[in-house]
């Protein structure tokens, strides 16, 4: 029996995994939790893992924790737990900056890193090897899967394709002034509160071109608006054929690939798409009058260090936004701010240490106001 790790298991994409995993006989070694503790229990209870990471678990968590289960706790006890197990598959759900070091400690030990942490890929790809890596975003999926035994050299452009968020249907005027909850109502998936607060403003379509280029090594990289979600992805070959993949917008396809490749045709909850119910397919350009932050494509893809600068400012706005401390349409200020101030920076980046100082530079310097 195949075994993975699966970190981040109480979110959206790793509540799926575990799904996975039962369907396809992956014994679960080990789980780490955030905030959930109730969830996570239920999920210890469930799937049995040998090994469990909470960063502050509370007196409850331990009363009720089963006493076959290792405990890793604190500021070093998710790299302890990984650093413990023997499974050949991460999967590494962690939503933010915080994955970036657990991304690293698996490619270290040379595992198959399954990953739906982009942001690990967005401040870090330049120090990563990604020939350990399958995606886990479903427009990454889609472009590994048709680029399988093609030569990058006959890529001419790599397509994303992009729902539009919850507010595409709105006059440009009127989307800076949208309220948290007519935000995360996205038309096509149900994803995490930050990634839905990102999809509505274009800032999770920039990550995506980022990860893309450091997992295929192109630069020439664009993306559309395909209503559906149906066509993930697509490929332009140099003889100037354009493939496309298709499936149901549903995170379990490329879960099933990466935890286990061989059965993942077993995975019979994923409903089959039907092309005569299917809507006629449209792709649309991105407005950047409703999009403006999709204007800074072409400069993260000439400096995609730069995804340092991107990834920290808009996590600081995007909780901001949460918490109620700015409208949504400010976090198109805060970001540009944080790129137009450490745009030269990046250009002297050379190692981890130096993306923690940039990170915690650029943290510190974000005006909420």
């Amino acid at each position: 029996m195949s075994s993975a790790i699966i970190l981040g298991s109480t979110g959206s994409i790793g509540t799926q995994a575990l799904e996975v995993a039962q369907t396809l006989g992956v014994e679960v070694e080990a789980l780490s939790g955030g905030h959930n503790e109730t969830l996570l229990l239920q999920q210890i209870h469930a799937h049995k893992p040998k090994k469990v990471f909470l960063p502050q678990p509370s007196r409850a968590f331990l009363r009720d924790l089963p006493h076959n289960v290792a405990l890793f706790a604190g500021a070093r006890g998710l790299e302890g737990m990984l650093q413990a197990c023997h499974s050949p598959v991460v999967l590494n759900a962690l939503s933010g900056f915080v994955g970036l070091k657990p991304t690293l400690i698996t490619l270290e030990q040379h595992k198959t890193l399954a990953l739906a942490n982009k942001e690990s890929l967005v401040v870090a790809g330049w120090l990563l090897d990604t020939k350990g890596m399958i995606p886990i975003d479903s427009e990454h999926f889609g472009l590994w899967s048709l680029l399988q035994h093609r030569n990058i050299a006959e890529v001419q452009t790599l397509y994303l394709s992009a729902s539009g968020g919850a507010l595409r249907d709105l006059k440009p005027e009127q989307i800076p002034h949208q309220s948290l909850e007519k935000v995360l109502k996205h038309p096509n998936w149900d994803m995490g509160v930050h990634i839905t607060i990102n999809a509505a403003n274009m800032l999770n379509k920039l990550f995506e071109v980022l990860e893309a280029r450091w997992l295929f090594g192109i630069d020439a990289i664009d993306a559309y608006i395909e209503r559906t979600s149906s066509v993930h992805a697509l490929v332009r070959f140099k003889d100037q054929s354009l493939h496309a993949q298709l499936s149901t917008p549903d995170m379990k396809l490329p879960i099933a690939h990466a935890l286990a490749p061989k059965q993942a045709h077993q995975q019979a909850s994923i409903a089959p798409l039907d092309l005569c119910v299917l809507p006629p397919l449209q792709f649309e350009p991105i407005d950047t009058r409703k999009y403006p932050l999709w204007a800074l494509k072409d400069t993260l893809l000439e400096n995609p260090k730069l995804g340092v600068v991107l990834n920290a400012s808009a996590e600081v706005a995007t909780q901001a936004f949460i918490e109620g401390k700015i409208s949504f349409g400010q976090i198109v200020r805060i970001v540009e701010e944080g790129l137009m101030r450490f745009e030269d920076t990046t250009k002297s980046l050379a190692n981890l240490e130096d993306i923690y100082t940039l990170d915690a530079q650029i943290r510190a310097s974000v005006r909420i106001s």
